[in-house]
C-alpha cells in the first residue's frame, strides 16, 4: 500500500508546504460541495472516471482488485472484474472504447471493453504504476515521483516526459489523474489537494485546496486519503472521492480571492 513512501512523502510535505502554499506558489482554488453520493467504504479506490454518466472504479490492494462499474446515485456496484490475486489495480482512463487499468508494480497494463468490463488485451511498461488519463491523443502516466509520462497508444511506448514543477519547486507523488479541459489533474499521494498542470510543459497553474473534505468515518484510518479525480466532460461536473470514503463528493471550485 505504498507504505514505504509514507515517511519520505510526509518529510516532504511538511519541508514544501510553504513553497505549495506560498506566496510565490500557483493560484489556490477553494471548494463547495454540490452534492454528495454513497461510496463503497471497503473501496480502496485507485482510480475514478465517468463516461457518458457512467461511474467506473479501480480497486487496489493484492488480491482485491477490481475494476467496476458503480450507479453514482446509489453506489451500487452494477458491474466488476476481478483481477490475478497477484496484481495491484492502480489508475484508469478511457481509450476510445475502452478502459485502460494500470498495475502497482507487475509492470502490466489491463484492457477492458468498456461496455462489458471484459480483458481484451495486455501491455507492459517500465517503473511503477499509479494514474493514468488521456488527452485523447496520448496516455499520460503517473508512478509517484514529479514526472508525468506520456505514451503513444499504438505502441504503447513512452514518448516523452515533463517534470511538474511549482514555481522552482518539484511537486512529487503524483497519484491519481484526471484530464480536465485541456489540464492534467493530480492527486498528491497522502495530501489533500489537487495539482492543476499544464501538460506542455508540466508547470502547475493552480492548486485545489480540498482539506476538510475527508468525511469524519475516514479520518480515524490512516490509509483513508484523498484519492479519486473524475471529470464529466459533457456537463463539466467535477467529482472526487478517497480510499475507503463513504461518499463521493460532487464539487465546484470557488476561485482565489483577486489580490
Amino acid at each position: 500500500m505504498k507504505r514505504q513512501l509514507l515517511f519520505v512523502t510526509a518529510l516532504y510535505s511538511i519541508l514544501c508546504a510553504a513553497c505549495l502554499f506560498g506566496s510565490e506558489s500557483a493560484p489556490i482554488y477553494g471548494y463547495r460541495i454540490v452534492a454528495s453520493f454513497p461510496h463503497d467504504p471497503a473501496a480502496f479506490t485507485q482510480g475514478l472516471l465517468i463516461f457518458n454518466g457512467q461511474l467506473f472504479e479501480s480497486i487496489g490492494l493484492y488480491g482485491h482488485s477490481a475494476l467496476r462499474r458503480v450507479d453514482l446515485t446509489t453506489g451500487r456496484i452494477e458491474q466488476e472484474t476481478r483481477l490475478p490475486a497477484d496484481c495491484f489495480g492502480e489508475g484508469i482512463a478511457i481509450w476510445r472504447d475502452d478502459i485502460v487499468q494500470l498495475t502497482w508494480r507487475e509492470q502490466r497494463g489491463l484492457i477492458y471493453a468498456r461496455t462489458t468490463l471484459q480483458p481484451r488485451a495486455s501491455f507492459t511498461y517500465s517503473g511503477e504504476g499509479w494514474g493514468i488519463t488521456s488527452d485523447g491523443t496520448q496516455w499520460i502516466i503517473s508512478d509517484g515521483s514529479a514526472e508525468l509520462r506520456f505514451f503513444e497508444p499504438t505502441t504503447r511506448r513512452e514518448v516523452r516526459r515533463v517534470l511538474v514543477r511549482d514555481g522552482e519547486q518539484k511537486v512529487m507523488a503524483l497519484n491519481e489523474l484526471e484530464w480536465v479541459a485541456g489540464e492534467v489533474w493530480a492527486n498528491i499521494w497522502q495530501q489533500e489537494r489537487i495539482a492543476r498542470i499544464d501538460p506542455a510543459t508540466g508547470a502547475v497553474v493552480g492548486w485545489l485546496d480540498l482539506r476538510g473534505l475527508r468525511p469524519l468515518a475516514a479520518r480515524r484510518n490512516p490509509d483513508a486519503v484523498l484519492n479519486g479525480i473524475a471529470y464529466d466532460a459533457a456537463s463539466g461536473r467535477l467529482f472526487v472521492t478517497g480510499k475507503y470514503w463513504p461518499q463521493v463528493f460532487e464539487i465546484t471550485l470557488i476561485p482565489p480571492p483577486r489580490s
